[in-house]
């Protein structure tokens, strides 16, 4: 009997930490990252949308329990498993004041409202996001198509995807879940 099949046949728990970046496994648990153990560099904003400065800040790494806790039930099916909510149902569809939205899961700042413009495809819109440094942009070959999906760099939230249908002066449509994004109003 190897060891794979000795701990799985007692239920054991089996816990490493491998590589430089203190990659911390358990059985049945995935891949979690020790406290500081992965940086990322994101740009921050205030509400206002003022760029403050790029800072160094942890990866948001959470079990699938802890997200559910976190998120609605939408939110966790379309930030954590790549959903995508029902054309003209997301709550920020027409949001139109001056302000910020946010990562539902962990509070980056990713589009400003004044690159929001109405699209007529139900989802919200933006010709550019806030910061490229705040996403990540992955091939998405589901449902027979390519796309280009987006993600947030600090926690990997699935946010939407990006065409090339969009106004000047980018050309660009990132067209996003309502349910994966905060919008934080505009102080002044």
């Amino acid at each position: 009997m190897n060891r794979r099949a000795f701990l799985l046949a007692t239920g054991a728990t089996t816990l490493s930490v491998v590589g430089p970046l203190g990659l911390l496994t358990r059985r049945g648990a995935g891949p979690r990252l020790l406290p500081g153990a992965e940086k990322v560099k994101i740009i921050d904003f205030t509400d206002d949308g003022k760029r403050k400065s790029a800072v160094s800040v942890e990866k948001v790494v959470k079990t699938e329990a802890e997200w559910q806790k976190q998120l609605t039930p939408e939110s966790f099916d379309i930030t954590r498993h790549a959903g995508t909510e029902r054309a003209f149902s997301g709550p920020l569809l027409n949001e139109h004041r001056k302000g910020v939205f946010r990562c539902i899961c962990c509070d980056t700042a990713c589009y400003d409202s004044s690159t929001k413009f109405e699209s007529g495809t139900g989802w919200p819109s933006f010709w550019a996001p806030i910061a490229k440094e705040n996403i990540v942009e992955t091939t998405d070959r589901s449902f027979g198509t390519v796309r280009t999906a987006i993600s947030c760099r600090r926690c990997d939230a699935h946010l939407g995807h990006v065409f090339d249908d969009g106004p000047q002066p980018t050309g660009l449509r990132y067209c996003m879940n309502s349910v994966a994004l905060r919008f934080a109003k505009a102080t002044a």
